[in-house]
């Protein structure tokens, strides 16, 4: 394998596709780096990025609407391979001097083409194969621009993939990159190597490599601070400086109050008592219920936390002496939706980990991940060697227990919540879901009920269960959780749980619901 971690780059261009982190993440799955940027990317930023080839996502716009993104026909001059993906297909034909029709029937689902051409992008199919694919489109080709060939046709898309092979340009109405299109990776791996030249050499190995190098030349001797809070990303973020700068990094791990059972001891017998790094404990359990006390709306109760969390953090930093440089576990879905104007977050994103404190403390901002997905963040993990228990540990919300809380947060109702949490967490690993389900967790719900318990009348608190399966969080569905375990949980619950009587089961998905309560 030849070449530096970032030679072998391709540039996804967003024309606003709920899957577009999805086309990123079937190109990082192939070991090959890759960035998403807005449809309209100036040329000039184009060529600076220098990529291998670019892809154009697909979108919810039609290609002749009146606000139709339309990025700059410069980036065809680059003389690199192009693939257009619905959308993506449809602009590429539009100003190649072809024509885009609306569809008589919408074409939604599953669908079925016939491969016509193997040479490039079908390599390893059968011509006159049928193949399963996904489409999603309400306009199709009705004629190809000069110079293009039919690839693969469908019954409501006689055109459904082409390529004009002399200029290394291609299109497909359906969406390789989603799971329901089985052919996808062998399409996507196709475009990355037949056609592009990439090679595989964006490894978590190299990326450990290359970043621990790089932090330590950037930082030199200055002191880093770092929030800590047990989580995957800020845990990942710790012990990568710490084994590129060592004890010129020093961690907080701010208590609120907030947080699951037993959960600071363990963060800190894990990161300073194994790890041995400069890590400093602030309970302030007292002052966050202090100025939560009466306060049921949970958009107040996000500020009041994020509010109260930079003031403490400030004072403890202040208290460890100089530093310059404050480390964040930033994602690169964090970076996508903070830039992105134009998609499925309409609504420009003020994520909690791009900006934020840097503004409040004066420190220069250090994000060692944030070029990474979730997964791959926990394939560092394992490259750095922690606990597998940690690495692949669930989300857990910033604002913590306080927005699976509904209503006013007290010292019971969080001892309340922890216990039934706990008893959650305990029956999904012991039944082996843990790893295979996106979240489970338990929430306290401002109602009570009548119950009966030995020969005695009860009214109290009710817990509702939620797990969901997801890959990223933007979509979600409830998980099919066997009933066996469903009814280990609840009279764990019920028996052991002082002051609850009754268990639920969410079975909301998101949308139209939200993976947390609040």
């Amino acid at each position: 394998m030849t070449g530096n971690l970032y030679d072998q780059k391709i540039l996804i261009l967003d024309f606003g596709s709920q899957y577009t982190q999805l086309i990123a993440r079937r190109v990082r799955e192939a070991k090959v780096y890759c960035e998403i940027h807005p449809f309209n990317l100036k040329p000039e930023k184009i060529r600076e990025f220098s990529p291998k080839g670019i892809i154009l996502s697909g979108g919810p716009s039609s290609i002749y609407d009146d606000d139709a993104p339309l990025a700059d026909k410069a980036l065809f001059d680059l003389g690199v391979p192009v693939l257009g993906i619905c959308y993506g297909m449809q602009f590429l034909t539009h100003v190649s001097g072809g024509m885009v029709a609306r569809t008589v029937d919408r074409e939604y689902g599953h669908a079925r083409i016939r491969v016509e051409d193997t040479g490039d992008l079908f390599h390893g199919l059968e011509k006159g194969d049928e193949r399963t694919v996904w489409m999603s489109h309400g306009d199709r080709i009705d004629r190809m621009p000069e110079g293009f060939e039919v690839l693969a046709g469908s019954k409501n898309s006689p055109i459904a993939a082409m390529a004009d092979t002399k200029r290394m340009r291609f299109g497909v109405q359906f969406h390789p990159e989603v799971a329901h299109t089985p052919d996808g990776p062998r399409i996507m791996s196709n475009f990355l190597f037949r056609i592009c030249g990439c090679e595989p050499s964006w490894t978590m190995a190299s990326f450990v490599r290359k970043t621990v190098r790089s932090m330590r030349e950037k930082v030199g001797q200055e002191r880093v601070i770092c929030g800590l809070s047990g989580g995957v990303d800020s845990s990942v973020t710790a012990v990568l400086l710490h084994q590129a700068i060592g004890d010129n990094l020093s961690c907080i791990l701010v208590d609120n109050g907030l947080l699951r059972r037993d959960e600071a001891r363990e963060v800190m017998e894990v990161f300073q008592g194994y790890y041995g790094m400069d890590l400093h404990l602030v309970d302030a359990s007292a002052h966050f219920l202090r100025h939560l006390k009466g306060v049921t709306d949970p958009e107040k109760k996000r500020k009041i936390i994020g509010t109260q969390f930079i003031r403490i953090f400030e004072e403890k930093a202040r208290e460890l002496g100089r530093a310059r440089y404050l480390a964040q576990g930033t994602l690169y879905p964090d970076v996508i939706e903070s830039v992105s104007f134009k998609g499925p977050s309409a609504t420009i994103k003020s994520h909690h980990n791009v900006g934020g404190l840097p503004d409040v403390m004066n420190l220069e901002l250090i994000e060692p991940l944030r070029e990474l997905f979730k997964d791959e963040v926990r394939e560092v993990g394992v490259e750095l060697g922690l606990p597998r228990e940690l690495v692949m540990r669930q989300p857990f919300p910033g604002p913590g227990l306080a927005v699976r809380i509904l209503g006013e947060i007290t010292g019971e109702r969080l001892e309340i919540l922890r216990a039934a949490d706990a008893i959650v967490t305990e029956e999904i690993k012991m039944a082996g879901l843990y790893e295979k389900v996106w979240q489970s967790f338990a929430v306290l719900l401002p109602v009570r009920t009548v119950g009966v318990m030995g020969d005695e009348r009860t009214y109290e608190h009710v817990i509702a269960v939620r797990s969901v399966d997801s890959l990223d969080a933007m979509t979600a569905d409830w998980s099919k959780i066997p009933y066996h375990v469903l009814g280990r949980i609840s009279n764990r619950i019920i028996n052991s749980v002082k002051g609850v009587n009754r268990v639920v089961y969410d079975i909301s998905s998101k949308p139209p619901g939200t993976i947390e309560w609040e």
